[in-house]
């Protein structure tokens, strides 16, 4: 829950729902939302796909999902988990063995539908390979593969036939008494997930696995993503989410991200508020911010940094950011630190300067934390 009582307009009031555990990490409840990503490897290649769920794990991915297609993929689950940074949820499509198999090797979780893996014994034995291990379960809907009788039934794809889908599959599981699953309704069509979502979130209160499916390249999946799952985690709506873009997975972790820090969410990184930049800039603010996007990717502390282009608002700015750096005159700016003004800097040397204001900002808070939960444990 994001509170803030000198600033009540900010608050996010997240809906009350279940708490399971994806391997080690806890959905929902109280527990932080959690960013997930898919690898695109073929999964037989063991090494390939290890090393795009290491780069996942490095930008910040929680959880990374890899498809079990084949008996010879979930074969290769076994050594992809053993080296696996975090926990890893195997895609499971209409054959209930390679569930059973991928809970084997360790899968920390299975999507399924399982009203598309065969009968009620079938169903069955993948819950109890689920349970047997240690293994929880997200029920993957989508809209651009609902059953039959609900098409039928509906029409076309619809919010509502979704959540029919969704509390079909939760009965199965329910009926066997199985709890530790989490529920997702996909949608390419903004308007069509959001409705979905908002009354699923109703519905039950398993934990909900937000996405907006095949949502294009990076630029225009982002801006379909950012605008339904923004909305949908405004109002509260979400435990884990995964940006799906037509890009490297990496990309979709750091896109995850920035829509929670957007909203107070999730804080990993220097945050870098930024101008557009205009004829009144005293340096070239859009170069600038490339460069140190690029230099400060290696920070995890989360912080904020102000890279304003002239002295209308980057003074304000700066005074809410913990170093920032405003544009004057005569090839000089303004450095502030903790929101005051501290010293000058010369344009030609102000990334280097600002990199090292920032390496030392973070060294500053990483040591306030690791004394903080130090007296907290005495």
């Amino acid at each position: 829950m994001s509170i803030n009582h000198i600033r009540p307009w900010r608050n996010i009031y997240r809906r009350n729902s279940r708490q399971i555990m994806v391997g080690n990490v806890p959905v929902g409840g109280d527990a932080p939302i959690t960013v997930q990503t898919m690898t695109n490897t073929l999964t037989t290649d063991a090494r390939a796909t290890i090393e795009q769920v290491q780069a996942a794990a490095e930008a910040g991915a929680d959880i990374v999902r890899v498809s079990v297609p084949d008996q010879e993929s979930a074969k290769a689950m076994k050594e992809i988990v053993r080296e696996s940074p975090v926990p890893l949820v195997a895609d499971i499509h209409f054959h209930y063995k390679r569930g059973i198999e991928a809970a084997e090797a360790g899968a920390a979780c299975l999507r399924i539908n399982p009203g598309n893996i065969g009968d009620e014994k079938r169903v069955k034995e993948v819950i109890k390979a689920a349970r047997d291990h240690n293994c929880s379960i997200r029920i993957g809907v989508n809209a651009g593969s609902l059953e039959k009788h609900l098409l039928d039934k509906y029409g076309e794809p619809t919010p509502d036939a979704m959540v029919e889908s969704g509390l079909d599959h939760i009965k199965i599981l329910q009926d066997n008494d199985f709890h530790e699953f989490k529920i997702s309704c996909k949608a390419s069509d903004v308007f069509m997930a959001a409705a979905a979502y908002q009354q699923l979130a109703e519905a039950t209160d398993a934990p909900i696995h937000l996405g907006i499916t095949e949502a294009g390249g990076l630029t225009s999946g982002t801006i379909k993503s950012a605008i339904g799952l923004g909305q949908l985690l405004w109002m509260g709506i979400g435990d884990t989410i995964r940006v799906s873009l037509s890009a490297d997975p990496v990309e979709e972790v750091k896109v995850g991200y920035e829509i929670l820090k957007s909203l107070g969410l999730r804080h990993r990184g220097v945050n870098i508020i930024s101008c557009p930049s205009c004829a009144r800039q005293g340096f070239d603010v859009i170069k600038t911010v490339e460069k140190l996007e690029e230099r400060l990717a290696h920070i995890k502390t989360p912080m904020s940094l102000s890279i304003i282009g002239c002295v209308v608002n980057g003074p304000g700015e700066a005074l809410m950011t913990d170093v920032g750096f405003t544009g004057g005159g005569a090839g000089h700016g303004m450095v502030y630190l903790a929101g005051k003004q501290s010293h000058k800097q010369d344009n030609a040397s102000m990334v280097d300067h600002i990199v090292e204001q920032v390496e030392k900002k973070a060294a500053e808070l990483d040591a306030a934390s690791a004394a903080e939960a130090v007296q907290a444990a005495e």
